[in-house]
Order: C-alpha cells, then sequence, then structure tokens
C-alpha cells in the first residue's frame, strides 16, 4: 500500500526523536492513506512554523506486517469509547510514551474532534456524548508508527 506524510521539510531519515509528542496515538511518524489530507498537513504546517515548502512524501508499506505476530498493532476501525480514551490519554502524557504499541491504525482527530475532546477535558460533556458526537463524523484515517522496528518497515518512494 501506498502512504502520504505532509511535512514542510525534506529529510531523508525517519527520526521518531524529531516527531512531536501529544499527538493522537503518542509520539511518532504519522502517515495516510489518501494524499490530499498529507498535501493539506504539509500546508498547515508550512503556515504555523512559518517556513519551510508543503510537501508530500510517499511510502510504499506491506500491509501484512499488521498482522506479524512479531509487531505489537493496534487498529481501531471506528471511532469508538476505547479509540476516544486512547487518544485523550496520549494527548495528556505530556510527552511520555503510553503503549508499546509499533503501529497503530485508526481515525484522524481533526480539528472538529479536537474540539470536542477539548469539551470533554474541561468536563463540559461526558464520554459517553464525546463519542456520540464523534461517531457520525466522516473521518480520515492515519497510521502511526512508534518503533525503529516499524519505521524499518516503511519504504521511501
Amino acid at each position: 500500500m501506498r502512504l502520504y506524510h505532509g511535512t514542510n521539510m525534506e529529510f531523508d531519515e525517519i527520526l521518531l526523536s524529531k516527531c512531536r509528542p501529544n499527538k493522537d496515538f503518542g509520539r511518532g511518524f504519522y502517515l495516510t492513506t489518501l494524499r490530499s489530507q498529507a498535501q493539506e498537513q504539509a500546508i498547515r504546517r508550512s503556515e504555523f512554523e512559518g517556513r519551510g515548502t508543503p510537501l508530500v512524501q510517499e511510502y510504499l508499506f506491506d500491509e501484512k506486517w499488521l498482522g506479524n505476530p512479531n509487531l505489537k498493532v493496534k487498529i481501531f476501525e471506528c471511532v469508538n469509547r476505547e479509540w476516544a480514551e486512547f487518544i485523550l490519554l496520549n494527548r495528556k502524557s505530556r510527552g511520555r510514551r503510553l503503549h508499546d504499541f509499533d503501529i497503530v491504525v485508526g481515525p484522524i482527530a481533526d480539528d472538529g474532534v479536537v474540539y470536542q475532546l477539548n469539551l470533554y477535558m474541561q468536563h463540559l460533556i461526558t464520554l459517553d456524548t464525546l463519542v456520540r458526537e464523534l461517531a457520525y463524523k466522516k473521518l480520515n484515517n492515519q497510521f502511526f508508527f512508534g518503533t525503529e522496528k516499524a519505521i524499518s518497515l516503511l519504504r521511501r518512494i
């Protein structure tokens, strides 16, 4: 499968230490199957940082690895309570790694999702309300590669 990563700076080597903490699935390298989503991320990154040029990097990844018993893989098929709790924990982790998954696949928390997560964290809605509100959103996907073992499975093209 082809996966895409949106960025504002060219690089050849994926360094987990350069990845931002407190993201949906923790500190790791994020990709998507949607080139347009990666392009939007690249534009946002360039505008936010005020430097660089939006660009999309393309990688090949063999899906068979998702079922390999030597890798710890977590797949969220849809928005549900477990997915919401996982994202909340990672976003509040203060940079600590809270899980030992090599790869995590699931819906991406877009701006609307972040708004709902913030309402929940401010105790303005319950977790059940949060999940109900998010269940109807058509969310794009994301692939998290959080270990060197997982990163080694990606081939830049």
